[in-house]
């Protein structure tokens, strides 16, 4: 059979979404947000539509010009367009959009006559929009211009309804496949030194502190999504979401804007300012964003039904009714407190650790640990093994189990 690259497909059909239906499933119930009631002096009115579609397009699509660095710094569209082939960029996590593949380049892929080993091919994704969380500009002649990154790069995957890495967006959703540190060895820019550390981290997790005090301790890409009910983000709490927003943007995706925190020592401003403006918007889509619910199945649900005591009598101190956290009440705890690294505290700007809000913590293939912030629990029964330990916690294997199961259904 002959194979073709998707360039010459892309060239002679127009773009189309891919009608291939994703499976349903049953889904447990949630709550509400009305249900969700406690703290709601830090959840804002339910946005506009279009201010969500503006966060959603911004979240998805926009760089905040962090070509100037991924380009002109990293040179990884030479990469790309060299020795980067679909097979290869999905071996190291990247996805690929199904609803942006026209109808014949899903043929192709599916009888074969796509070239699935040629870099070609990559870059006619690019230039699809079909690549998550990357942007490519090609040019008339298929060559690869410029590249760069968005949130979607971390903070989505894909449901797998095409093929494993190949279907529809699931926006906020971690992308613990994703190998950033594989991909931003691919670069001729980068120093042995930096790529022994970048080699290091593994699926799933990055440090994005490593550029800012050369310190490496990567963390597990934590979820974008059941954020509306929650005062203060990432693992140690530093600040509400568009703090977070803003220094991964200018800090790490080396996006143009200005970013300044004295806790933390940086002070940066990568003029013009593409960033700032786009928070409010950015923000609104990622509070739209719920976690996923349980897939009935998955779980034992009498288990989970008993587990809901266990965890209400042993967890919900701190885990606290609605947000599942007690950051919303202003409480963080130190590193000893919880069991946790004090080295990755000290690097933060509150040197404690945030009660994590406990939302989509199973649901596999995509959510299925590992679990803190380094990852150091691959299960979710090593996280009560934790904190039974920890917190010398009187619970049979029977309550453990219990426990575990109703972990599944958050």
């Amino acid at each position: 059979m002959r194979r073709i690259t998707l360039i010459a497909v892309v060239l002679i059909v127009p773009l189309a979404a891919c009608d291939r239906p994703a499976p349903t499933v049953a889904l447990a119930a949630r709550p509400t947000d009305a249900q969700l009631t406690s703290n709601t002096s830090h959840s804002p009115s339910p946005s506009h539509s279009s201010d969500v579609a503006t966060g959603q397009s911004i979240f998805r699509f926009d760089t905040f010009g962090d070509e100037t660095f991924w380009t002109d710094t990293l040179r990884l569209h030479e990469v790309i367009a060299g020795h980067v082939s679909p097979k290869t960029a999905l071996s190291v996590g990247l996805k690929v959009d199904a609803t942006a593949l026209p109808a014949a380049v899903v043929h192709g892929i599916q009888n074969g006559t796509v070239d699935l080993n040629s870099p070609a091919t990559t870059v006619a994704l690019l230039k699809l929009g079909a690549v998550v969380g990357v942007v490519g500009k090609v040019d008339a002649h298929d060559r690869l211009e410029r590249v760069g990154i968005t949130c979607a790069l971390c903070h989505s995957t894909v449901d797998n309804s095409f093929a494993p890495g190949i279907g529809k967006r699931l926006d906020g959703w971690p992308n613990r496949d994703l190998n950033v540190g594989a991909i931003v060895s691919l670069s001729p820019a980068v120093t042995a030194a930096q790529k022994a550390v970048y080699g290091s981290w593994g699926p799933g997790k990055y440090d994005p502190r490593f550029n800012i005090d050369g310190k490496n301790l990567p963390v597990v890409i934590p979820p974008a999504f059941g954020l509306r009910h929650i005062a203060k983000e990432i693992y140690t709490g530093d600040g509400p979401v568009s703090y977070w927003n803003a220094y991964v943007a200018i800090t790490q995706m080396h996006g143009h804007g200005p970013f300044s925190d004295p806790r933390i020592g940086v002070h940066l401003n990568n003029a013009p300012d593409l960033v700032t403006s786009k928070l409010p918007a950015l923000r609104k889509y990622q509070f739209s964003l719920r976690a996923p619910a349980p897939v009935e199945g998955t779980f034992d649900r009498h288990a989970a039904h008993r587990g809901k005591a266990v965890f209400d009598a042993s967890c919900a101190r701190c885990h606290v009714a609605g947000s599942l956290s007690d950051v919303n009440a202003g409480t963080l705890h130190s590193a000893s407190e919880v069991g946790q690294s004090a080295e990755y505290a000290e690097r933060s700007a509150t040197k404690h650790y945030r009660t994590t809000p406990l939302r989509g913590l199973w649901h596999a293939p995509q959510l299925k640990g590992p679990y803190f912030h380094d990852g150091s629990a691959p299960t979710l029964e090593a996280v009560v093994d934790h904190y039974v330990s920890l917190f010398k916690l009187t619970l049979t294997d029977a309550q453990k189990h219990d426990l575990v199961e109703y972990l599944k259904t958050l």
